[in-house]
């Protein structure tokens, strides 16, 4: 079949879809999704969706950036076989070495043609089975009584747990924990996130001093260069520790794993330039008896459609952070992974399973490559 299929074009669209309220991390703050989609179309009919959803502090991509790459990537791809996953992976990690958010875009759609054309959802294209599993949901860096009040609507809702933001200083870091404990007792799971913002001394005085708290695990407690010191960090605490801004490719995850740097890792498509490097990213922690999460940023349901058949797809894949669409004022996705509150369901639909509702795109600046 794979000689018989031709990409014929490709449309990248600029979609901007507000929040409910100002998302904060410990190193920028986003006020709206800024998505790129992109829609690979072929000779026989079939076309694939994939998402972008840049951040730049952590992957040094913007929208406008990455549909710049975009137009780049489809001329590279124009004309050949999108089945050559392996192929077209290939030459867009040599081509875009560093955008890898763009490039998970472009691999999502290309996997989810495959899945078209085989007649198969992502999840049985992938090798895997199909399971349901939960969410947690975040809250950002706020005020303790502010964070508080959200982890108490959050248990109400019925989430099985929590992720906070944390990264400030330890002071607040750890009144926000202690606020957050006092409101919803102590049998909700608290997963924190400091987004490399403590340095070292920092990092091993607040996780010591919020180790009675229950702390599921903390992501990139420091800098994401700083290896040695994400070791020692793991050294220093009883908390388990996950890599997440020092983890893009399967590259970061073999150092990370030889260097002892972590108990987890935290995949991202927008980090590892999407399913074809999170493949090989998981496969080196079940090697190395690491377990997974799969993570986002804040990509439509589109986007984390594609993460869902992952993390189904995979048992090793442990947890699930695939909240993002949860902070968006609307839903412009058709079909895709379903949510009960937070447990996810993903369909049997051939490949992800998500489109984007035709009359949203067409609000929607476009740039049509052909």
């Amino acid at each position: 079949m794979s000689e018989n299929l031709k990409i014929t074009g490709i449309e990248i669209y600029k979609a901007d879809i507000p929040f409910h309220e100002p998302f904060r991390i410990a190193i920028m703050e986003i006020l709206c999704a800024q998505s790129v989609f992109v829609k690979i179309f072929t000779d026989k009919g079939i076309y694939g969706m994939g998402e972008a959803n840049p951040y730049w502090r952590i992957t040094g991509e913007t929208q406008s950036i990455n549909i710049a790459g975009a137009v780049d990537l489809a001329k590279l791809i124009l004309g050949k076989d999108p089945l050559n996953i392996e192929e077209r992976n290939k030459e867009m990690n040599k081509y875009l070495a560093f955008n890898s958010t763009i490039r998970s875009a472009f691999d999502m759609a290309l996997y989810d043609i495959a899945g078209k054309a085989a007649g198969l959802p992502l999840y049985a294209l992938l090798g895997g089975g199909k399971r349901s599993f939960w969410t947690d949901n975040t809250i950002s860096i706020g005020e303790p009584e502010y964070v508080a009040k959200k982890a108490v609507d959050y248990k109400k809702q019925g989430f099985q747990a929590i992720k906070v933001k944390l990264g400030t200083t330890k002071e607040l870091d750890v009144a926000r924990i202690k606020s957050i404990r006092a409101a919803i007792g102590d049998k909700l799971p608290i997963r924190i996130d400091a987004n490399q913002g403590w340095d070292f001394h920092t990092a091993v005085n607040t996780l010591k001093a919020l180790e009675p708290f229950g702390i599921e695990y903390c992501e990139q407690p420091i800098a994401h260069w700083d290896y040695d010191n994400l070791r020692r960090v793991r050294e220093s605490t009883t908390i388990a520790i996950m890599a997440d801004e020092s983890l893009f490719d399967h590259h970061d995850a073999y150092k990370l794993a030889v260097g002892g740097c972590c108990d987890y890792f935290n995949i991202k498509l927008a980090k590892s330039g999407g399913i074809h490097n999170a493949l090989k990213i998981n496969a080196i922690a079940e090697g190395a008896g690491i377990k997974c999460m799969v993570g986002c940023m804040t990509e439509t349901r589109l986007g984390l459609s594609a993460a869902a058949h992952l993390v189904s797809a995979r048992p090793n894949i442990q947890y699930a952070d695939l909240d993002g669409y949860l902070f968006m004022k609307e839903d412009p996705i058709i079909g895709g992974a379903q949510y009960n509150i937070g447990e996810i369901t993903i369909t049997d639909t051939p490949g992800h399973g998500a489109d984007v509702d035709p009359a949203f795109l067409k609000s929607c600046e476009m740039i049509a490559v052909k």
